[in-house]
């Protein structure tokens, strides 16, 4: 017996703001917004919802988990997501394969330049 990735959940000191610029930024929709939390949710149906909950104290260590994004052009979705209030963050790591970014709220995803098909 194995289990269904049903969401993921993310502490924020905002979690309406944060659910609607990850929204945004996926290409999601807001499903559900509640004082406990914001769930969003891709259009494919067995896509893993993402829920922003509530909590009191900022982000204050690096993550310990991070999504990976990979766009069709990396360039050009870094750009967007800086437009849309990303920012850059050294993670004492360069790798010419992605970018760090951090959420608004100073979470680090990585936006990851397109698979090579040829090899």
């Amino acid at each position: 017996m194995t289990s269904v990735w049903e969401s993921l959940t993310i502490d924020a000191e905002d979690p309406a703001r944060l659910g609607r610029w990850w929204a945004e930024a996926l290409g999601y929709q807001v499903v559900q917004e509640r004082p406990d939390g914001v769930e969003i949710r891709g259009a494919a149906p067995r896509t893993p919802a993402i829920v922003f909950v509530p909590v009191a104290d900022g982000k204050t260590a690096r993550n310990r988990l991070h999504l990976d994004l990979r766009p069709e052009d990396q360039e050009a979705e870094v750009e967007r997501l800086v437009d849309m209030g990303a920012r850059h963050v050294d993670v004492g790591r360069d790798d010419p394969g992605w970018t760090m970014l951090a959420d608004p709220e100073g979470n680090e995803f990585r936006v990851l330049r397109q698979r090579d098909l040829a090899g």
